[in-house]
């Protein structure tokens, strides 16, 4: 049986050239047969660059590598940046006295729990979480500002509380103090983004406050 030989001379390649850089322009088709005809630069092939012009992405030889940009001077990474910088520094044994505070105003409540009645409890338990929270972020702002962790204060002194109603006064004018001890740092700073932290601080200890007399309205009609 008589077989059939295709002889590749025969095709021309160019009219699948013109295909094949609309799918794939960077490949190069037929690179065996290509390589054994010693045929011309295919159409789609990238042009060597003129002497002494290196290729995009590839150094000439002897040039000098592209200089790193030193960490330092990344976006964000400012010596000193415009919100938490050297003015937020300024106030930084204002804001560990801050955050000892709030540790402290959470094992109060904690310690409230005891004398509280049931329908009260779940809330101080969520206004003691919140305390630490608001630690927490006081600490977050500290590492901002130098880099370093803060470690507070571990108390062990046990807290007596007392008579349930006269607890809630003493939390009522404990949390007042806070938010205008707040408002008081937040106007005694230039840092912006302090301020305002400090500022929400501030609206959240009254808000607590607030909580905390209704409260005491409601026991006292009982």
């Amino acid at each position: 049986m008589e077989q059939t030989v295709h002889n590749t001379e025969a095709y021309d390649y160019r009219q699948y050239d013109r295909i094949w850089q609309r799918v794939a322009p960077n490949l190069e088709p037929y690179p065996a047969v290509r390589s054994a005809e010693g045929a011309a630069v295919p159409a789609m092939a990238e042009q060597a660059p003129p002497p002494g012009v290196s290729a995009p992405g590839v150094s000439a030889p002897g040039a000098p590598a592209a200089p790193e940009t030193p960490e330092g001077q990344l976006p964000g990474a400012e010596m000193n940046p415009c919100c938490m910088g050297s003015a937020a520094a300024e106030m930084l044994e204002v804001l560990t006295g801050f955050i000892e505070e709030e540790l402290s105003d959470r094992r109060y409540f904690l310690a409230m729990i005891r004398q509280a009645p049931s329908w009260a409890r779940q809330r101080l338990r969520e206004i003691a979480n919140e305390q630490g929270g608001r630690a927490k972020r006081l600490m977050a702002v500290y590492y901002l500002i130098t880099g370093e962790c803060y470690r507070p204060a571990i108390s062990t002194e046990r807290i007596y509380v007392g008579r349930w109603c006269a607890a809630l006064r003493e939390r009522y004018h404990a949390e007042a103090c806070n938010g205008l001890n707040y408002a008081r740092a937040a106007d005694g700073t230039t840092d912006p983004c302090l301020a305002k932290l400090l500022n929400d601080l501030s609206a959240d200890a009254y808000r607590r406050a607030e909580e905390l007399l209704r409260m005491l309205e409601r026991s006292l009609q009982s």
